[in-house]
Parts: C-alpha cells; structure tokens; sequence
C-alpha cells in the first residue's frame, strides 16, 4: 500500500491592516487602535479578540483597530519552493471556557475509555476492529478540542496502571487531535489524525500478554516479538478495509526515526509519512508520562526535554517544536510546585504567557491540603500577583498525594483567588 509523504514546512507572512471595527471577528489579533491604549480598560497592548464582549467593548472607545493577519503557506522540503495549490492551515480559538467544557468532558472522556477498551479487546479475541464505532469516539474528541482543548487533554491525565495500553491509545487519540488543532489542519483531518492516534497500537493485541505487561527488561527476543506490534498492526487494519486507510501506515511507521535507526524498516525521514512523524511524538510524550509496571511516570518537563534533544534524529524537527507549544511548558493535569512552596494542578494554559498558566492549588508550603483555589500566575506579568507564585518545579502525577484521577473524580471547585 503506498501514502502520500509530506515532507516540507510552513512559512508565514504577517501583514497589519486597518479594519473598522464592524468588521472586526472573533479570533482577530489586535495591535494598535485608533487611540493611545492608556486611554482605554485594555491592560495588553495587543490581544486576541475572543468573544463579541470585546468587540463591544472596543466599539465603545474606538472607530478603527489595527489587526495583523498571518498568512501561511507549505513548503516542499525538496525543492525549497512554496506550492501554490497547498492549502492554508486553519486557526482555531477555544470556543467555550475550560470550566464549562468540564462539565461535559468527564462523561465523554469515560465513555471514550470504555469504548477503546471494547475496541481493543474485540481486536485481541477476533482480530475484528469496529472501525465505524472507533470514528464515533473520535468525533466526540474532536468536538470537545474544538470547543477547547485543555479540558479533554487535562482528562488524559487521568490514569490506570492496569488498564495501560487502551487508556494509552486514546490518550494518544486526544493528544494527536490537539496537535493537528496547533498545526492547523482542517477539520475533516482532525478526524483522520485521531483515528490513526487511536489504532496506533493495536497490534499489541496481538503480543503475548506476558510481554507486554512483563514488569523488567524485555530479552532480545521478547523484544523482537514486541517490536512486530507494529507489523500486527498494518495487518489488522488492512483486513478492516478503507475506514482505517490512514491508519494503516501509522500503525506500522510510528516507530521509525528521522535517522533511519528506528524499526520495523528502518525508513529515514523523507520516506516517514506526517501522520507517522505527529504520532511518534504524541506516543513517546504520553508514554513516558505515563506510569508503567516496570517504570515511574516522568515529569511533563523531563518527557518534552527528551523530545526537544532528539529533535531531528528520532523526531521530526520542526514538528516537535510546534508539540511543544501545543502542550505548553505546563500541561493540563501538571503537578506544580511554586516558589513560594505551595503544591497545585494546572488547570489551563496560557495561549500568550506560557510560563504562566491558571493553577488550582492543593497543598500548601507544607505540602498539607488546603482548601482548593484557582490563581492565574498571569497576573505577575500584569503586577497583580507577587512573583513567589512562579513555578519552581513540576512532578509526576501522584507526588505529594496529588493524583488528577482522585481530584477530578470527587469535583474541583473553581475559584479565583
């Protein structure tokens, strides 16, 4: 079966135009105004038009604005030269508020589980995959990451060690959804890149069950009949026929490297398809933050260090770049401990200042359990809030007897501090 290879990168050119403010939309970067911005409530000199409550707002102090439109285009690695017919990636905004999208996102995120394991499972016992339920569920992903993603990347937090491999899957399936959101790729993609999320691994229902939960070092040969999941894999999604089309060479190009030294053919970059590429970085990022029967979970930070340093030899250069501000410095469900002592979960990213995300803090400087509390580390940018709030250090899941699961399960309640 042969894919198409995309291989090649976006450049961008960025233009500032003046608009009357009827013609201003939801999404618009605004750079300058008709006025001095003193003049007007808005603290940032430059913002991001989210809600016709803005819009309003400028409207009551301003005629004209001043917006910067980002055009880009895709380059072929090849030739070095831009393709005229290539498509324009698309730019999404969060449509709801991380709170309100949590208020639906547990259920699907549950109901996600319980079909991913049903789909596995059905894969193990008849090598039959449902490939039309598998697209229902990755619909339902795709319509909570457009409404917002945080919400449903924060729920990919929520772990079990006993139930790895599905809960891995779908994670996956979340996490590629969100990338192809930052990368922007239209909407029908989205579906097509979280399917391949999905089935990336099911081959590994087809490995013993005492290699694949075998909690030491695998031998040589253990190794080799691990490393055949991904040939498995091709397999079972070649017998379910065109619904998993893309999906078939994910499943069995996921673990080869940019230099070649990956498996099972070791295939050097220019022949690994960008599905493949967005995968391989999805599926090392939520493995090694993961707990594992054979090893402790790492860090969000340490995973994407990881990543950054084998950029360009195990993972696709420029794409692990645009991972990393997808998942930002702090991911959703990130266990954080401040300067000032105190132990809290990220609740949110900060699209401008990602160093600064919103935290619902849990613990206080000694690591007892304080009523729950959100801050917004954004306002130390703004002067608000003293610096003592800054993020010193983060933690797997777990640390400090803070676990996302118990947390999520009993109710947050959100509260700005």
């Amino acid at each position: 079966m042969s894919s198409e290879i995309h291989s090649g990168h976006f450049v961008s050119n960025t233009e500032t135009k003046k608009l009357h403010i009827s013609e201003l939309q939801i999404g618009m970067w605004v750079s300058k105004l008709d006025r001095d911005w003193l003049e007007t409530p808005f603290l940032m000199q430059g913002f991001l038009v989210e809600s016709m409550e803005d819009i309003e707002t400028l409207a009551e102090f301003c005629e004209h604005v001043w917006v910067d439109v980002r055009e880009e285009q895709w380059v072929d690695n090849f030739s070095n030269k831009t393709l005229k017919n290539a498509p324009k990636r698309q730019r999404y905004i969060n449509k709801i508020p991380v709170r309100e999208e949590n208020q639906k996102v547990f259920g699907v995120y549950r109901e996600a589980r319980r079909i991913t394991k049903s789909l596995l499972d059905e894969a193990r016992l008849s090598s039959v995959i449902n490939t039309e339920q598998a697209k229902g569920l990755v619909n339902e992903c795709v319509d909570s990451i457009l409404r917002n993603a945080d919400a449903l990347m924060w729920m990919s937090k929520i772990r079990s060690q006993d139930e790895y491999t599905a809960e891995h899957c779908l994670n996956v399936c979340i996490l590629a959804i969100a990338f192809a959101r930052q990368l922007g790729y239209a909407e029908n993609e989205l579906h097509d890149i979280g399917m391949c999320g999905l089935l990336h691994d099911v081959g590994k229902m087809k490995v013993p069950l005492e290699i694949l939960n075998k909690p030491g070092r695998l031998t040589d040969e253990e190794l080799k009949i691990m490393q055949r999941h991904t040939t498995y894999g091709r397999n079972l999604l070649m017998s379910a026929g065109s619904g998993a089309a893309q999906a078939v060479d994910v499943a069995w190009s996921h673990h080869e490297r940019m230099d070649g030294k990956g498996y099972p053919r070791g295939l050097t970059d220019s022949k690994i398809g960008r599905y493949a590429r967005i995968i391989a970085i999805v599926d090392a990022f939520d493995a090694m933050t993961a707990h594992r029967v054979y090893k402790p979970a790492f860090p969000a930070t340490k995973a994407l260090k990881i990543i950054f340093h084998e950029r360009g030899t195990h993972y696709d250069k420029e794409l692990t770049e645009v991972f990393l501000k997808t998942v930002g410095l702090y991911p959703p469900g990130s266990v954080v401990e401040l300067v000032n002592g105190e132990i809290g979960l990220v609740v949110e990213t900060n699209q401008r200042y990602r160093q600064l995300p919103k935290v619902i803090i849990l613990r206080d400087a000694n690591k007892v359990p304080v009523k729950e509390k959100i801050i917004d580390l954004a306002l130390i940018e703004q002067g608000k809030l003293d610096k003592c709030f800054l993020i010193k250090d983060t933690h797997a899941d777990g640390a400090f007897n803070v676990s996302v699961r118990e947390y999520q399960e009993k109710g947050l309640m959100f509260r700005s501090r």
